[in-house]
């Protein structure tokens, strides 16, 4: 695993100075397999790559990852460099750019990705439509069977059930005893269950 510089740190002037050799003579030397030439190269460029990838995706972890991804990049690309179309920091940092930005796309690309999936699932799983025509189709079916009930039946299931109102209060509403009450409310639910098919 690479270990790498953060960014901020004055080291980066620090380790130009280490190894004398220009970044475009070591990487000639990295192009050739050459380890040790790749670790000095290392060395003079980790934090200015670091810092470029980090302004660009500002995650930390992701950015040591991505600059890794970098500087492998690097070791199996190098005998591609051209030095005649620019520095060898130039070529490394427009690599270490492309890769955070690719990053990006990436990442983005995934949560596009889980969005359309997850409204999909929603929208199978939820059909409001369909869910609206059998709450109307429902209601019709007990309006219809309310409708086969006596009024005081159909008085005492509404205000119990559809009101929530207690025994004795239909009762005074209805100004008939509780008895009566208790009893048309049993009727009455006895006919609904029947009309609207329930078997239990």
């Amino acid at each position: 695993m690479l270990v790498l510089v953060p960014s901020g740190t004055d080291r980066a002037d620090d380790l130009d100075s280490v190894d004398p050799r220009s970044r475009e003579e070591l990487l000639a030397l990295v192009a050739s397999g050459n380890q040790e030439a790749f670790g000095a190269l290392y060395d003079q460029v980790a934090p200015r790559v670091l810092g470029l990838i980090r302004r660009v995706l500002v995650d930390p972890a992701q950015s040591e990852e991505v600059a890794q991804e970098v500087f492998l990049e690097i070791w199996q690309t190098a005998p591609r460099y051209d030095a005649s179309k620019g520095g060898a920091l130039t070529w490394i940092l427009t690599m270490a750019h492309r890769r955070a930005v690719d990053r990006i796309r990436a990442s983005q690309a995934s949560r596009d990705r889980d969005l359309r999936i997850g409204t999909r699932d929603h929208e199978t799983g939820y059909d409001s439509v369909s869910e609206e025509v059998e709450t109307r189709i429902e209601h019709e079916r007990v309006e219809r069977a309310m409708s086969q009930l006596t009024e005081l039946q159909r008085q005492a299931v509404t205000l119990a059930y559809y009101r929530g109102l207690s025994h004795s209060e239909v009762a005074t509403m209805l100004s008939v005893p509780i008895g009566t009450v208790k009893t048309r409310l049993r009727d009455g639910m006895i006919r609904l269950r029947d009309a609207l098919g329930v078997t239990s």
